[in-house]
Protein backbone atom coordinates (compact mmCIF):
# COMPACT_ATOMS: atom_id res chain seq x y z
CA UNK A 1 0.00 0.00 0.00
CA UNK A 2 1.24 3.59 -0.93
CA UNK A 3 2.49 5.54 2.02
CA UNK A 4 1.37 9.18 2.14
CA UNK A 5 3.42 12.20 3.60
CA UNK A 6 1.75 15.25 4.55
CA UNK A 7 4.55 18.33 3.95
CA UNK A 8 3.63 21.72 4.82
CA UNK A 9 7.03 23.69 6.15
CA UNK A 10 7.73 27.53 6.22
CA UNK A 11 11.71 26.65 6.54
CA UNK A 12 12.25 25.24 2.98
CA UNK A 13 16.19 24.02 3.93
CA UNK A 14 17.12 21.01 3.13
CA UNK A 15 13.34 19.72 1.84
CA UNK A 16 13.89 18.88 -1.68
CA UNK A 17 16.48 16.38 -1.20
CA UNK A 18 14.28 14.72 1.91
CA UNK A 19 10.72 14.61 -0.44
CA UNK A 20 12.79 13.09 -3.81
CA UNK A 21 14.26 10.45 -1.52
CA UNK A 22 10.47 9.66 -0.02
CA UNK A 23 9.64 9.71 -3.92
CA UNK A 24 12.14 7.17 -4.70
CA UNK A 25 10.33 4.82 -2.15
CA UNK A 26 7.41 5.70 -3.81
CA UNK A 27 5.58 7.74 -1.29
CA UNK A 28 3.02 10.02 -2.12
CA UNK A 29 3.47 13.63 -1.14
CA UNK A 30 0.53 15.91 -0.58
CA UNK A 31 1.25 19.31 -0.12
CA UNK A 32 -0.24 22.94 0.42
CA UNK A 33 0.92 26.36 -0.65
CA UNK A 34 4.29 27.23 -1.19
CA UNK A 35 5.70 24.37 -0.26
CA UNK A 36 3.48 22.63 -2.86
CA UNK A 37 5.25 24.85 -5.30
CA UNK A 38 8.96 24.49 -4.38
CA UNK A 39 8.26 20.42 -4.59
CA UNK A 40 6.82 21.01 -8.24
CA UNK A 41 9.65 23.65 -9.30
CA UNK A 42 11.83 20.56 -8.21
CA UNK A 43 9.91 18.21 -11.06
CA UNK A 44 8.19 16.61 -8.57
CA UNK A 45 4.33 15.00 -8.19
CA UNK A 46 2.51 16.47 -5.93
CA UNK A 47 -1.04 16.36 -4.76
CA UNK A 48 -2.73 19.51 -3.67
CA UNK A 49 -3.87 19.57 0.02
CA UNK A 50 -7.21 21.16 -1.49
CA UNK A 51 -7.72 18.08 -3.97
CA UNK A 52 -7.36 16.14 -0.70
CA UNK A 53 -9.85 17.69 1.33
CA UNK A 54 -12.29 18.64 -1.71
CA UNK A 55 -12.06 21.94 -0.26
CA UNK A 56 -10.52 25.34 -1.46
CA UNK A 57 -7.60 26.94 1.21
CA UNK A 58 -9.72 30.26 2.49
CA UNK A 59 -9.41 33.73 4.38
CA UNK A 60 -5.92 34.20 2.61
CA UNK A 61 -4.34 30.71 3.47
CA UNK A 62 -5.66 31.02 7.23
CA UNK A 63 -7.58 27.68 6.44
CA UNK A 64 -5.67 24.95 4.13
CA UNK A 65 -5.44 22.06 6.08
CA UNK A 66 -7.95 22.28 8.74
CA UNK A 67 -10.17 19.22 7.77
CA UNK A 68 -11.58 16.11 8.86
CA UNK A 69 -10.03 14.28 5.94
CA UNK A 70 -6.52 15.55 7.20
CA UNK A 71 -6.76 14.87 10.56
CA UNK A 72 -8.39 11.70 10.51
CA UNK A 73 -5.57 10.48 8.43
CA UNK A 74 -3.17 11.72 11.13
CA UNK A 75 -5.47 10.54 14.11
CA UNK A 76 -6.33 7.38 12.50
CA UNK A 77 -5.30 4.18 14.35
CA UNK A 78 -4.75 0.45 12.96
CA UNK A 79 -8.27 -0.28 14.33
CA UNK A 80 -11.16 -1.51 12.08
CA UNK A 81 -13.33 1.39 13.45
CA UNK A 82 -10.99 3.78 12.40
CA UNK A 83 -10.59 2.19 8.63
CA UNK A 84 -14.04 2.69 8.87
CA UNK A 85 -14.38 6.11 9.98
CA UNK A 86 -11.98 6.94 7.45
CA UNK A 87 -13.91 5.26 4.24
CA UNK A 88 -16.94 7.05 5.56
CA UNK A 89 -15.03 10.42 4.99
CA UNK A 90 -13.17 9.41 2.13
CA UNK A 91 -9.99 9.86 3.91
CA UNK A 92 -6.51 7.63 3.74
CA UNK A 93 -4.21 7.38 6.88
CA UNK A 94 -0.93 9.82 6.12
CA UNK A 95 1.98 7.97 7.49
CA UNK A 96 4.60 10.66 7.63
CA UNK A 97 3.95 14.58 8.66
CA UNK A 98 6.99 17.36 7.70
CA UNK A 99 6.73 20.44 9.28
CA UNK A 100 8.17 23.14 10.74
CA UNK A 101 6.32 26.80 11.98
CA UNK A 102 5.89 30.78 10.86
CA UNK A 103 8.90 32.24 11.91
CA UNK A 104 7.05 33.89 15.12
CA UNK A 105 10.12 34.25 17.95
CA UNK A 106 12.39 35.87 14.98
CA UNK A 107 9.37 38.12 13.67
CA UNK A 108 8.73 39.59 17.44
CA UNK A 109 12.78 39.48 17.55
CA UNK A 110 12.03 42.99 15.43
CA UNK A 111 11.42 46.11 18.26
CA UNK A 112 9.36 47.88 15.35
CA UNK A 113 7.32 44.61 14.81
CA UNK A 114 3.27 45.64 14.56
CA UNK A 115 0.75 43.52 16.63
CA UNK A 116 -0.60 42.60 13.26
CA UNK A 117 2.53 41.48 11.65
CA UNK A 118 3.23 39.31 14.63
CA UNK A 119 -0.32 37.90 14.91
CA UNK A 120 -0.45 36.56 11.00
CA UNK A 121 2.85 34.93 12.27
CA UNK A 122 0.66 33.00 15.05
CA UNK A 123 0.61 29.66 13.11
CA UNK A 124 -2.59 27.15 14.00
CA UNK A 125 -2.43 24.48 11.08
CA UNK A 126 0.94 23.85 11.43
CA UNK A 127 0.68 23.46 15.48
CA UNK A 128 -2.27 21.36 15.01
CA UNK A 129 -0.90 18.79 12.45
CA UNK A 130 2.22 18.36 14.64
CA UNK A 131 0.30 17.51 17.55
CA UNK A 132 -1.65 14.96 15.48
CA UNK A 133 0.79 13.49 13.98
CA UNK A 134 2.67 13.47 17.34
CA UNK A 135 -0.09 12.03 19.53
CA UNK A 136 -0.43 9.29 16.65
CA UNK A 137 3.42 8.71 16.75
CA UNK A 138 2.64 4.70 17.71
CA UNK A 139 1.95 5.23 14.01
CA UNK A 140 2.65 8.46 12.29
CA UNK A 141 6.36 9.96 12.20
CA UNK A 142 6.62 13.64 12.35
CA UNK A 143 9.52 15.62 11.70
CA UNK A 144 9.62 19.39 12.68
CA UNK A 145 13.41 19.49 12.98
CA UNK A 146 15.59 19.58 9.65
CA UNK A 147 18.08 17.97 11.32
CA UNK A 148 16.64 14.62 11.66
CA UNK A 149 15.74 14.70 7.40
CA UNK A 150 18.54 12.25 7.50
CA UNK A 151 17.85 10.30 10.26
CA UNK A 152 14.38 9.43 8.82
CA UNK A 153 15.53 9.32 5.45
CA UNK A 154 18.13 6.52 6.53
CA UNK A 155 15.53 4.50 8.97
CA UNK A 156 13.61 4.23 5.97
CA UNK A 157 16.16 3.75 2.96
CA UNK A 158 17.17 0.82 5.35
CA UNK A 159 14.14 -1.13 6.93
CA UNK A 160 11.32 1.00 4.55
CA UNK A 161 9.70 1.93 7.93
CA UNK A 162 10.97 3.75 11.25
CA UNK A 163 11.38 2.10 14.47
CA UNK A 164 8.72 3.07 17.67
CA UNK A 165 11.02 4.08 19.48
CA UNK A 166 12.25 7.07 16.66
CA UNK A 167 8.94 7.70 16.25
CA UNK A 168 8.74 8.65 19.95
CA UNK A 169 11.75 10.92 20.02
CA UNK A 170 10.60 12.94 17.16
CA UNK A 171 6.99 13.18 19.07
CA UNK A 172 8.75 14.61 22.06
CA UNK A 173 11.07 17.13 19.86
CA UNK A 174 7.29 17.85 18.48
CA UNK A 175 5.39 18.61 21.57
CA UNK A 176 8.75 20.98 22.84
CA UNK A 177 7.86 22.72 19.56
CA UNK A 178 4.78 23.80 20.26
CA UNK A 179 5.14 24.29 23.82
CA UNK A 180 7.95 26.70 23.33
CA UNK A 181 5.94 28.26 20.18
CA UNK A 182 2.63 28.46 22.63
CA UNK A 183 5.40 30.10 25.36
CA UNK A 184 6.33 32.57 23.01
CA UNK A 185 3.20 34.07 22.01
CA UNK A 186 1.76 33.75 25.51
CA UNK A 187 4.89 36.02 26.44
CA UNK A 188 4.43 38.26 23.83
CA UNK A 189 0.70 39.36 24.29
CA UNK A 190 0.57 39.05 28.26
CA UNK A 191 0.57 42.41 30.24
CA UNK A 192 3.72 41.97 32.08
CA UNK A 193 1.70 42.28 35.17
CA UNK A 194 2.33 41.05 38.66
CA UNK A 195 0.66 38.03 38.23
CA UNK A 196 1.95 37.03 35.06
CA UNK A 197 3.74 33.67 35.06
CA UNK A 198 7.06 33.43 34.38
CA UNK A 199 8.06 30.83 31.64
CA UNK A 200 11.29 30.30 30.36
CA UNK A 201 13.12 27.59 27.70
CA UNK A 202 16.81 26.48 28.97
CA UNK A 203 18.87 24.33 26.59
CA UNK A 204 21.25 22.43 27.57
CA UNK A 205 24.91 23.41 27.08
CA UNK A 206 27.18 21.47 29.15
CA UNK A 207 26.78 18.47 31.82
CA UNK A 208 29.91 19.77 34.42
CA UNK A 209 31.93 17.67 36.32
CA UNK A 210 30.79 18.71 39.87
CA UNK A 211 29.28 21.69 41.48
CA UNK A 212 30.51 23.91 43.70
CA UNK A 213 31.56 20.46 45.56
CA UNK A 214 32.29 17.51 44.62
CA UNK A 215 29.76 16.11 45.76
CA UNK A 216 27.17 17.96 44.13
CA UNK A 217 25.86 17.13 40.74
CA UNK A 218 25.60 20.11 38.34
CA UNK A 219 24.85 21.36 34.65
CA UNK A 220 25.23 24.42 32.38
CA UNK A 221 21.85 25.29 30.72
CA UNK A 222 22.01 28.64 28.08
CA UNK A 223 18.82 30.49 26.44
CA UNK A 224 19.56 29.48 23.08
CA UNK A 225 20.50 25.61 21.96
CA UNK A 226 24.16 24.74 21.38
CA UNK A 227 25.34 28.01 22.54
CA UNK A 228 28.35 28.49 24.19
CA UNK A 229 29.82 29.80 27.62
CA UNK A 230 28.26 33.33 28.33
CA UNK A 231 27.66 33.65 24.98
CA UNK A 232 31.42 33.51 24.21
CA UNK A 233 33.76 30.29 22.85
CA UNK A 234 36.57 28.44 25.07
CA UNK A 235 39.93 28.90 23.05
CA UNK A 236 42.12 27.35 25.35
CA UNK A 237 41.73 24.64 28.30
CA UNK A 238 40.07 21.85 29.94
CA UNK A 239 36.04 22.45 30.47
CA UNK A 240 34.75 25.19 32.77
CA UNK A 241 33.68 24.10 35.79
CA UNK A 242 30.68 25.45 38.23
CA UNK A 243 32.74 27.79 40.10
CA UNK A 244 34.86 29.04 37.12
CA UNK A 245 31.27 30.02 35.49
CA UNK A 246 30.33 31.50 38.33
CA UNK A 247 33.70 33.78 38.43
CA UNK A 248 33.57 34.43 35.31
CA UNK A 249 29.96 36.10 35.03
CA UNK A 250 31.03 38.35 37.82
CA UNK A 251 34.38 39.34 35.96
CA UNK A 252 32.74 39.64 32.64
CA UNK A 253 29.81 41.80 34.02
CA UNK A 254 32.04 44.04 36.41
CA UNK A 255 34.14 44.54 32.40
CA UNK A 256 32.10 45.47 30.59
CA UNK A 257 30.14 48.07 33.25
CA UNK A 258 33.66 50.39 32.14
CA UNK A 259 33.43 52.32 29.20
CA UNK A 260 37.27 53.20 29.37
CA UNK A 261 39.75 49.92 28.72
CA UNK A 262 39.86 48.16 32.16
CA UNK A 263 41.17 44.67 33.82
CA UNK A 264 39.22 42.86 36.26
CA UNK A 265 40.31 40.63 38.99
CA UNK A 266 37.53 38.02 40.61
CA UNK A 267 38.05 35.47 43.03
CA UNK A 268 34.96 33.73 44.18
CA UNK A 269 32.52 36.38 42.40
CA UNK A 270 33.81 39.01 43.70
CA UNK A 271 36.17 41.63 42.30
CA UNK A 272 39.63 42.00 44.46
CA UNK A 273 41.05 44.59 41.77
CA UNK A 274 39.64 46.78 39.35
CA UNK A 275 41.95 49.32 36.90
CA UNK A 276 41.13 51.44 34.16
CA UNK A 277 43.89 52.89 31.75
CA UNK A 278 43.88 54.63 28.22
CA UNK A 279 45.33 51.10 27.28
CA UNK A 280 43.97 47.62 28.41
CA UNK A 281 47.39 46.45 28.65
CA UNK A 282 48.11 49.29 31.40
CA UNK A 283 45.25 48.59 33.77
CA UNK A 284 46.67 44.64 34.40
CA UNK A 285 49.26 45.59 36.45
CA UNK A 286 47.50 47.60 39.11
CA UNK A 287 44.53 45.59 39.10
CA UNK A 288 46.63 42.69 40.42
CA UNK A 289 48.58 44.42 42.65
CA UNK A 290 45.41 45.61 44.53
CA UNK A 291 45.48 42.26 46.05
CA UNK A 292 48.30 39.84 44.45
CA UNK A 293 47.69 37.33 47.21
CA UNK A 294 43.77 36.61 46.06
CA UNK A 295 44.84 36.81 42.47
CA UNK A 296 46.11 33.85 42.33
CA UNK A 297 43.71 31.31 40.97
CA UNK A 298 41.76 33.80 39.82
CA UNK A 299 39.54 35.23 36.84
CA UNK A 300 40.28 38.29 35.03
CA UNK A 301 38.42 39.73 32.72
CA UNK A 302 38.93 42.60 30.26
CA UNK A 303 36.74 44.55 27.57
CA UNK A 304 39.41 45.53 25.74
CA UNK A 305 40.90 42.31 23.10
CA UNK A 306 43.89 40.82 25.48
CA UNK A 307 46.97 41.28 23.40
CA UNK A 308 50.95 40.12 24.13
CA UNK A 309 51.76 43.32 27.11
CA UNK A 310 48.88 42.41 28.69
CA UNK A 311 49.74 38.48 28.94
CA UNK A 312 53.53 39.70 29.92
CA UNK A 313 51.82 41.93 32.73
CA UNK A 314 50.35 38.91 34.39
CA UNK A 315 54.14 37.61 34.85
CA UNK A 316 54.13 33.73 36.53
CA UNK A 317 50.75 34.72 37.88
CA UNK A 318 48.75 31.66 37.99
CA UNK A 319 44.94 32.80 36.67
CA UNK A 320 42.30 30.26 36.31
CA UNK A 321 40.59 31.88 32.83
CA UNK A 322 40.95 34.59 30.96
CA UNK A 323 37.90 36.32 29.08
CA UNK A 324 37.73 39.18 26.86
CA UNK A 325 36.16 40.11 23.56
CA UNK A 326 39.40 38.66 21.96
CA UNK A 327 43.12 37.41 21.89
CA UNK A 328 45.59 38.39 19.73
CA UNK A 329 47.49 35.41 17.83
CA UNK A 330 51.01 36.72 19.57
CA UNK A 331 48.71 36.81 23.20
CA UNK A 332 47.60 33.08 22.51
CA UNK A 333 50.41 32.17 21.62
CA UNK A 334 52.35 33.30 25.09
CA UNK A 335 49.15 32.20 27.02
CA UNK A 336 49.73 28.51 25.36
CA UNK A 337 52.42 28.16 27.83
CA UNK A 338 49.48 28.64 30.65
CA UNK A 339 48.44 25.40 29.95
CA UNK A 340 45.89 25.27 33.10
CA UNK A 341 44.53 28.74 31.83
CA UNK A 342 40.84 29.06 30.18
CA UNK A 343 40.70 31.55 27.18
CA UNK A 344 37.11 32.51 26.71
CA UNK A 345 35.93 35.41 23.87
CA UNK A 346 32.90 36.77 24.47
CA UNK A 347 31.67 39.46 21.85
CA UNK A 348 31.00 42.79 23.56
CA UNK A 349 27.39 42.61 21.94
CA UNK A 350 26.79 38.91 23.41
CA UNK A 351 23.44 39.46 24.77
CA UNK A 352 22.84 39.56 28.80
CA UNK A 353 19.46 39.27 30.18
CA UNK A 354 17.64 42.32 32.46
CA UNK A 355 17.05 40.44 34.98
CA UNK A 356 18.03 37.65 37.50
CA UNK A 357 16.59 35.13 39.02
CA UNK A 358 17.69 33.44 42.55
CA UNK A 359 16.16 30.01 44.16
CA UNK A 360 14.86 29.89 47.83
CA UNK A 361 12.85 27.94 49.91
CA UNK A 362 9.97 26.97 47.73
CA UNK A 363 10.29 29.42 44.88
CA UNK A 364 12.22 32.00 43.24
CA UNK A 365 13.19 35.68 43.36
CA UNK A 366 12.84 37.72 40.08
CA UNK A 367 14.36 41.65 40.35
CA UNK A 368 16.01 43.29 37.31
CA UNK A 369 20.19 43.44 36.91
CA UNK A 370 21.16 46.15 38.88
CA UNK A 371 23.45 47.78 35.72
CA UNK A 372 25.16 50.61 37.62
CA UNK A 373 23.45 54.34 38.66
CA UNK A 374 19.85 54.84 36.25
CA UNK A 375 19.90 57.69 33.55
CA UNK A 376 17.30 59.65 36.48
CA UNK A 377 19.82 58.97 39.05
CA UNK A 378 19.76 62.21 41.42
CA UNK A 379 23.27 64.77 41.20
CA UNK A 380 25.62 64.00 43.96
CA UNK A 381 25.73 66.25 46.56
CA UNK A 382 29.08 67.36 48.36
CA UNK A 383 27.77 67.29 52.63
CA UNK A 384 30.98 68.23 54.12
CA UNK A 385 32.84 71.58 54.77
CA UNK A 386 35.50 70.56 52.53
CA UNK A 387 34.69 69.65 48.79
CA UNK A 388 36.99 66.72 47.15
CA UNK A 389 39.32 68.36 45.22
CA UNK A 390 39.67 67.31 41.19
CA UNK A 391 42.01 64.43 41.47
CA UNK A 392 39.50 62.91 44.63
CA UNK A 393 36.49 64.03 42.18
CA UNK A 394 37.67 61.13 39.58
CA UNK A 395 39.32 58.65 42.09
CA UNK A 396 35.44 58.48 43.88
CA UNK A 397 33.84 58.19 40.47
CA UNK A 398 35.50 55.38 39.72
CA UNK A 399 35.29 53.59 42.78
CA UNK A 400 31.37 54.84 43.08
CA UNK A 401 31.40 52.34 40.03
CA UNK A 402 34.31 49.48 40.92
CA UNK A 403 32.66 49.39 44.17
CA UNK A 404 28.90 47.87 43.25
CA UNK A 405 30.08 44.70 41.48
CA UNK A 406 31.68 44.06 44.84
CA UNK A 407 29.69 41.54 47.65
CA UNK A 408 28.14 43.63 50.30
CA UNK A 409 29.09 45.11 52.96
CA UNK A 410 30.96 46.28 50.26
CA UNK A 411 33.71 48.77 50.59
CA UNK A 412 36.46 49.97 47.97
CA UNK A 413 40.00 52.11 48.34
CA UNK A 414 41.13 53.75 44.75
CA UNK A 415 43.39 56.21 43.84
CA UNK A 416 44.46 57.75 40.26
CA UNK A 417 47.68 58.37 38.86
CA UNK A 418 47.80 59.56 36.23
CA UNK A 419 45.38 58.38 33.53
CA UNK A 420 44.95 55.35 35.36
CA UNK A 421 42.23 54.18 38.13
CA UNK A 422 42.65 51.83 40.39
CA UNK A 423 41.78 50.33 43.56
CA UNK A 424 44.20 49.35 46.18
CA UNK A 425 41.99 47.82 48.40
CA UNK A 426 38.65 45.71 48.59
CA UNK A 427 36.42 44.22 51.76
CA UNK A 428 33.17 42.66 51.16
CA UNK A 429 30.62 40.26 51.84
CA UNK A 430 31.30 40.77 55.69
CA UNK A 431 28.56 41.23 58.62
CA UNK A 432 29.53 44.49 59.17
CA UNK A 433 30.54 47.68 57.12
CA UNK A 434 33.67 48.33 59.64
CA UNK A 435 35.13 44.94 59.60
CA UNK A 436 35.03 45.76 55.67
CA UNK A 437 36.67 48.88 56.13
CA UNK A 438 39.54 47.19 58.08
CA UNK A 439 39.74 44.56 55.44
CA UNK A 440 40.04 46.89 52.58
CA UNK A 441 42.41 48.63 55.15
CA UNK A 442 45.14 45.61 55.80
CA UNK A 443 44.74 44.94 52.15
CA UNK A 444 45.65 48.19 50.76
CA UNK A 445 48.81 48.34 53.73
CA UNK A 446 50.51 51.96 53.11
CA UNK A 447 48.69 52.69 49.44
CA UNK A 448 45.55 53.00 51.59
CA UNK A 449 47.05 57.06 52.34
CA UNK A 450 45.80 59.10 50.01
CA UNK A 451 43.14 57.03 48.83
CA UNK A 452 39.49 57.58 48.59
CA UNK A 453 37.00 55.23 49.66
CA UNK A 454 33.65 54.23 48.04
CA UNK A 455 31.08 52.24 50.27
CA UNK A 456 28.06 50.30 48.58
CA UNK A 457 25.37 51.85 51.29
CA UNK A 458 25.28 54.07 53.83
CA UNK A 459 27.48 54.49 57.33
CA UNK A 460 25.01 54.21 59.63
CA UNK A 461 27.77 55.11 62.43
CA UNK A 462 30.58 57.85 62.51
CA UNK A 463 33.35 54.22 63.25
CA UNK A 464 33.68 53.55 60.33
CA UNK A 465 34.86 56.88 58.36
CA UNK A 466 37.12 56.89 62.20
CA UNK A 467 39.09 53.51 60.53
CA UNK A 468 39.07 55.14 57.19
CA UNK A 469 40.39 58.37 58.72
CA UNK A 470 43.22 56.52 60.47
CA UNK A 471 44.47 54.63 57.25
CA UNK A 472 45.01 57.59 55.66
CA UNK A 473 41.26 58.11 53.29
CA UNK A 474 40.96 61.57 52.03
CA UNK A 475 37.48 61.66 50.82
CA UNK A 476 34.60 59.28 50.68
CA UNK A 477 31.74 58.30 48.37
CA UNK A 478 28.24 56.56 50.00
CA UNK A 479 24.59 56.70 49.55
CA UNK A 480 23.33 58.63 52.58
CA UNK A 481 19.89 57.98 53.70
CA UNK A 482 21.03 56.93 57.33
CA UNK A 483 18.60 58.37 60.53
CA UNK A 484 22.59 59.07 61.97
CA UNK A 485 23.78 60.61 58.48
CA UNK A 486 23.99 63.84 60.38
CA UNK A 487 26.02 62.45 63.08
CA UNK A 488 28.68 60.79 59.97
CA UNK A 489 28.71 63.90 58.40
CA UNK A 490 29.94 65.80 61.15
CA UNK A 491 32.37 62.94 62.15
CA UNK A 492 33.68 63.55 58.48
CA UNK A 493 34.24 67.33 59.28
CA UNK A 494 35.48 66.51 62.25
CA UNK A 495 38.31 64.03 60.55
CA UNK A 496 38.83 66.80 57.50
CA UNK A 497 37.70 63.99 55.19
CA UNK A 498 35.44 65.11 51.65
CA UNK A 499 32.50 63.31 51.46
CA UNK A 500 29.65 63.31 48.85
CA UNK A 501 26.16 61.17 48.81
CA UNK A 502 24.82 59.30 46.11
CA UNK A 503 21.31 59.06 47.08
CA UNK A 504 21.65 55.32 45.35
CA UNK A 505 22.57 52.33 46.89
CA UNK A 506 24.08 49.12 44.94
CA UNK A 507 23.86 46.05 47.70
CA UNK A 508 24.73 42.69 46.12
CA UNK A 509 24.11 39.97 48.26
Amino acid sequence: MTKTALVSVWDKNGLVPFAQALAAKNWRLVASGGTARTLCQAGLEVTAVSDVTRSPEILGGRVKTLHPVIHGGLLARDTADDAADLERVQAEPIDLVVCNLYPFRETIANPDVTLEEAIEQIDIGGVTMIRAAAKNFQRVTVLTDLADYDRVRAALETTGTTSLALRRRLAEKAFALTRDYDTAIAAYLTDQSDDAALNMRLYPIQQLRYGENPHQEAAYYGTQPGGGPLGGTLLQGKPLSYNNLLDLDAAWRAAISFKPPVAVVVKHVSPCGIAVAPRVEQAIRPAIASDPVSAFGSVIAANRPINAAFVRGLGDLFVECLVAPGFSAKAQTLLAAKVNARLLEVPLESPIADYELRSVVGGFLRQEVDAGDPADAPPWRVVTQRAPNQNEMAALRFAWQAVQPVKSNAVLLAKKEGGARFTVGVGGGQPNRVDCVRMAGRRAGERAEGSVLASDAFFPFPDGLEVAAELGVSAVVQPGGSVRDESVIAAADELGLAMVMTGLRHFRH
